[in-house]
């Protein structure tokens, strides 16, 4: 199926294909139609080819002259003149080749117009040839205008897609730098403690940063691959905190294929840790919920908070959460719900995405 799109496609880009087949149809549907009324086929198709030539004359001077040049540039006087002129030409035009062409070969009774006589009757060319030779001209305009119109809003719609992967590609770039930053501070911790668990740590940062260059540049991951993310993520923090942490993750997945965006998760975990697991926190809570059921996600993650730290918070702190509200809103229009409860001394985030 998808082959044989592409391939009418292909047909209908080539300008002489689609324009050889616009006029077949209109020519053979005409003709079809009016024998099926009042019979005589050939007759009736003698007299649509000799009609053609003039129609397709009026159809191209009218949409690719008159219309472009005339019309959209509102030079309104010029084209009601050269629409009458054009009318009279082309009706006449259509009205000797009936006389001329067609009629030799459908009667054999009958006397021959002159040109003379054409041109003395004005009247009937107005109220017979004018309506049947611009009966096709305006089918192809109104196809033309909505064909137009369509490539616009394919345009339009290719620019808005261009434009939300350049500022989702620069979103994904964000969060590397502020993951890192972060990750890199609990590692000068630990090495300035001279910590036996620097080690661990660098080997911990290595999976990551693996995860983040390689497996993050399609649009999609499996929720089982965030969920390990995740959880080296927390093994990082683990590491740093020890059990002073009261560290809780809970997962709960039907079907661990399910695809969610990647790094949509991960600024919320960071902001969690780097909130709420202050060493100023005699007991530091982090408890963070993962449930993917029937291709619905549900997240959920509670930290405590220092007063300290509430103080001194600015909007650098809320680089993971603008950057996941963005992103959200970009992926995932009219599909998710992010609700924040920001207190003095606890912080609490749900999210739902419809995946």
């Amino acid at each position: 199926m998808k082959t044989s799109t592409t391939f009418l496609d292909k047909i209908l880009q080539n300008r002489s294909i689609s324009h050889t087949l616009f006029w077949l149809t209109l020519l053979g549907t005409t003709t079809f139609l009016t024998s099926l009324n009042l019979g005589l086929f050939r007759h009736h198709l003698i007299n649509n080819l000799a009609l053609l030539p003039a129609q397709m004359a009026a159809a191209y001077f009218l949409c690719y002259y008159q219309l472009p040049r005339q019309i959209f540039k509102k030079k309104y006087l010029s084209f009601v003149a050269s629409l009458l002129v054009s009318a009279f030409v082309f009706s006449v035009l259509a009205r000797l080749a009936i006389i001329y062409i067609a009629e030799p070969f459908i009667r054999t009774d009958f006397e021959e117009e002159t040109v003379l006589e054409v041109l003395s009757d004005p009247y009937y060319l107005l109220t017979v040839y004018v309506p049947v030779v611009y009966s096709f001209p305006l089918i192809m305009f109104v196809i033309k205008i909505v064909k137009g119109r369509q490539k616009e809003k394919n345009e339009l719609t290719v620019l808005q897609k261009e434009k939300a992967t350049t500022e989702l590609n620069f979103l994904k770039a964000q969060i590397h730098p502020h993951f890192l930053f972060n990750t890199l501070n609990n590692l000068y911790s630990l090495t300035i403690d001279k910590s036996d668990l620097a080690p661990e740590v660098v080997i911990k940062l290595s999976e990551i940063l693996d995860y983040m260059i390689y497996e993050c540049a399609d649009p999609k991951v499996s929720v089982s691959k965030v969920q390990t993310l995740i959880q080296h993520y927390i093994d990082l923090e683990k590491l740093r905190y020890g059990e002073q942490l009261d560290l809780v993750f809970d997962c709960d997945i039907d079907d661990p294929t399910t695809e969610i965006a990647p790094l949509i998760l991960l600024p919320l975990v960071e902001n969690a840790f780097k909130h709420g697991a202050s060493k100023d926190l005699d007991a530091p809570k982090v408890h963070i919920s993962l449930e993917v059921q029937k291709e619905a996600l549900h997240f959920t993650i509670f930290n405590t908070k220092s007063v300290l730290v509430a103080q001194k918070e600015t909007d650098k702190k809320g680089i993971g959460s603008s950057n996941i509200k963005r992103r959200l809103d970009l992926i995932y229009p009219n599909a998710h719900t992010l609700k924040i409860d920001d207190k003095v001394d606890s912080y609490f985030v749900a999210l739902d995405i419809h995946l």
